[in-house]
């Protein structure tokens, strides 16, 4: 999909002279159109033998009886071993005990934040924990005054409101993904938190596309920490002056109580079901899963590599900026794995913007949230109580 789908053509040739008996096609999709082109070759019965997915399609696929189970692949390749994925990334491709996906790229969003401007305020260091993330933004914003804010929360994205929300002890939903799980007490410390930076104006209430441009305005003050992907550690070296490339840095997403969970984001590598070229397609997976091939995919692309044995290359060792991501890896968790989840989403993101403009209080919100997801999730639920779809691990968070 996307740019991947121009990249990994450059990386194709030499899968070819390893195996010269085998040629492969790349078809590149838009990724606004990726999702239905793909549900109408599986109605047409026209499926490729491989494709990269997005891992919150996997268990939508998966329902459809669309994949592959790859537990007897993975067993008999002894290169790809899943204990040597991050585990939030690896578990995404893993539905009801098989393993349907391997991860190809994985994505996690944290705080890009100013180094000098936290220090003129007088933060020392990068908060690690909510309170202090809160002391460190009241602080900001008392320096840069009522023009200027502390971070930066784009409500177009659910992103934001859903990485603080996934750190909960409770998972998202409940009762194997029939209902939310919204008004749990760990959500809704998340809703609580979420709702303090815009009612203290730490956060502007503005959407990415009302701000002309994030990177000039991240350059010029206008907040301190935007928490967003690993695609900007490329944009910020691009985009931002050379005076200020020593004054930003990548950190660590806060938690309650230490370094926090995020979200297992990316795509991974699935084998269609009913493709006469599956062993073929076992050996393409296979050797852009190399640790080697990750590293270059990734000097390509930007996108980061979901093998700890690829973190070892010079290249990301020496990286600063991704520091910060690799260990963030080590925390990420995957959403909750139904095929509705999308859209549940997208109503985290409506109701967060509710709650931001305080047209909702926190127990409002959380009750909304239930509302919306209950009404997603009801066809789920009448296929899992009339037992034609299977009990599966669909909970997550």
């Amino acid at each position: 999909m996307g740019f991947e789908g121009e990249v990994v053509q450059r990386l194709i040739p030499e899968f070819e002279r390893r195996n010269p008996q085998l040629r492969v096609e790349v078809q590149q999709l838009p990724i606004t159109a990726a999702h239905e082109k793909l549900l109408t070759a599986f109605a047409g019965d026209s499926l490729p033998d491989v494709g990269a997915i997005g891992n919150t399609w996997i268990s939508e696929f998966a329902l459809l009886d669309a994949l592959e189970p790859l537990d007897r692949r993975l067993a008999d390749t002894a290169t790809l071993r899943g204990d040597d994925y991050f585990a939030g990334a690896w578990d995404t491709g893993v539905i009801d005990g098989r393993t349907y996906a391997v991860p190809w790229y994985v994505e996690t969003r944290l705080p890009y934040y100013r180094k000098d401007l936290l220090a003129q305020a007088g933060v020392e260091r990068p908060p690690a924990t909510w309170a202090e993330w809160q002391q460190a933004m009241a602080a900001i914003k008392r320096e840069v005054g009522p023009d200027r804010y502390a971070v930066l929360f784009p409500l177009n994205e659910p992103e934001p409101l859903l990485n603080l929300g996934i750190q909960s002890p409770d998972p998202l939903l409940r009762d194997n993904g029939r209902y939310g799980n919204f008004r749990s007490p760990g959500f809704k410390r998340a809703l609580a938190f979420y709702r303090e930076a815009f009612d203290r104006k730490w956060a502007p209430l503005a959407s990415n596309t009302q701000i002309a441009n994030v990177w000039n305005e991240f350059g010029r003050g206008y907040f301190s920490f935007y928490v967003n992907g690993p695609w900007n550690i490329a944009e910020f070296r691009k985009r931002l002056p050379a005076e200020l490339q020593d004054r930003w840095m990548t950190m660590p997403l806060p938690g309650e109580h230490g370094p926090g969970a995020s979200v297992a984001g990316g795509a991974s590598f699935v084998l269609f079901r009913g493709s006469q070229r599956a062993d073929a397609a076992w050996k393409l997976i296979a050797y852009l899963s190399e640790p080697g091939v990750q590293v270059r995919f990734h000097g390509l692309s930007g996108n980061l590599p979901p093998r700890r044995a690829s973190w070892n290359a010079p290249a990301l060792l020496a990286d600063p900026y991704a520091r910060a991501f690799r260990d963030q890896l080590e925390r990420a968790r995957p959403t909750p794995k139904v095929p509705e989840w999308e859209r549940i989403a997208m109503e985290i993101k409506l109701v967060g913007e509710q709650l931001a403009n305080g047209r909702l209080s926190v127990d409002q919100a959380a009750a909304e949230l239930d509302r919306r997801a209950d009404r997603i999730l009801e066809k789920r639920r009448w296929m899992l109580d009339h037992h034609t779809i299977g009990e599966a691990a669909g909970e997550g968070g």
